[in-house]
């Protein structure tokens, strides 16, 4: 029997999203420490976030290119990921894991067939990969951008390769996503939102739902 499905919910940044995204049966919470992301959330709410979630739901603290400093802040929380979501190679990123002591995920943004490629470069130094829609040139943040890509591509990956998929997936398109892809888990951030870094409850649901239907 395959493994179960892993739901992830990115971006929340209140402890009543939280207890909603739990009360809805997901399995993940992500939460955004950037500064420049509408889901931001500081050191401070991140602790009390992390501590209300703590042996509730894994809980993934989304980081963009940190500094040491940062990840040692981030650590002595306590989450159970780090998500590491800027141009970190893959030697930064088995450092980060070093440094940490938490398990790390690397997401990898995927547009062409080049960038498949590299998702092997990171396979033996992370704990999972999440495959995300590349950001438009000039964008001013990596991911939540609401965009998908072209799934096709990932016909050249390693059926054996578990991996997240993120990128413009909805309530609407969750389960033909799971279906056409096959991923491991499906993490949410924009699609689950009426407006950018505004959850609501009723998506956040309905994606639950029609996800694990989907299975």
């Amino acid at each position: 029997m395959a493994d179960p499905l892993i739901i992830k919910i990115c971006g929340i940044k209140t402890p009543e999203l939280l207890e909603t995204t739990i009360a809805a049966g997901a399995d993940m919470v992500g939460f955004m420490h950037f500064s420049r992301s509408p889901r931001h959330v500081s050191i401070d709410q991140l602790g009390d976030l992390i501590s209300l979630a703590r042996g509730r739901i894994e809980t993934c603290v989304v980081l963009v290119n940190p500094d040491n400093s940062c990840v040692a802040e981030v650590a002595a929380l306590g989450p159970d990921w780090i998500q590491l979501h800027g141009p970190e190679t893959p030697h930064r990123a088995e450092a980060i894991k070093a440094e940490a002591g938490v398990e790390i995920m690397k997401a990898l943004p995927i547009g062409t067939a080049e960038d498949v490629a590299h998702v092997a470069d990171f396979l033996d130094v992370v704990d999972r990969v999440l495959l995300d829609a590349k950001p438009p040139k000039g964008a001013d943040r990596p991911g939540g951008l609401g965009d998908t890509f072209d799934w096709a591509l990932l016909k050249a990956l390693d059926p054996s390769i578990p991996f997240m998929l993120s990128g413009g997936l909805t309530p609407l398109t969750v389960a033909d996503a799971i279906r056409t892809v096959r991923p491991a888990g499906v993490d949410v951030s924009s699609g689950v939102e009426s407006a950018p870094g505004v959850k609501d409850k009723r998506l956040i649901e309905a994606f639950i739902r029609n996800a694990r239907a989907a299975v």
